[in-house]
């Protein structure tokens, strides 16, 4: 199955937001190449929000480009089998924590931004990946900073997705 096809069938699968999952079931009909950033009208993204709920807090990246605190993600590449695989590497990546899962049940919400020309849109496809007790976070080249939040202090730091993000997420726990 290609990669196009699982974000498809993960997209099916999503049972919330039915306005905006047909935007991005319409984007995929329409675009073979909607998973790459290669397509100019717009591609598919896969992020991970960093949890940790027995201390109560994310990790949250502070963007290099945007100077912003985000959970962590970005652009599908060639060797992601599925937007779960691709949404987990961007986490470990941009965390440097090795071993997060994960939370069960497929994406956690969708939100689709606009982004500078030539790409448009970004259609982000957002999961939550449990970090494991002893996790140890570092920095990568893509992030000014890398910090952990507690639920409370989010909305004081990060934009209305971000929180829209936690908010679904600790439902799902």
């Amino acid at each position: 199955m290609s990669l196009h096809d699982d974000a498809v069938l993960a997209l099916k699968n999503y049972e919330d937001q039915e306005e905006l999952r047909q935007v991005y079931l319409e984007h995929l009909s329409e675009h073979p190449d909607g998973t790459w950033k290669s397509c100019t009208s717009g591609h598919v993204t896969a992020s991970a929000l960093v949890i940790d709920p027995e201390r109560g807090r994310v990790l949250l990246t502070l963007h290099r480009k945007l100077r912003m605190w985000l959970q962590m993600g970005g652009h599908c590449e060639p060797d992601d089998a599925t937007l779960a695989a691709a949404a987990l590497r961007e986490a470990t990546e941009e965390s440097g924590i090795p071993g997060l899962t994960l939370l069960p049940g497929g994406p956690v919400r969708l939100d689709r931004h606009a982004i500078p020309a030539p790409c448009n849109w970004h259609l982000d496809v957002q999961y939550a990946a449990l970090a494991p007790a002893d996790a140890v976070e570092a920095i990568s080249d893509e992030s000014l900073d890398l910090r952990w939040f507690g639920y409370g202090e989010v909305a004081e730091v990060a934009d209305a997705s971000v929180v829209r993000l936690l908010k679904a997420t600790r439902a799902r726990l």
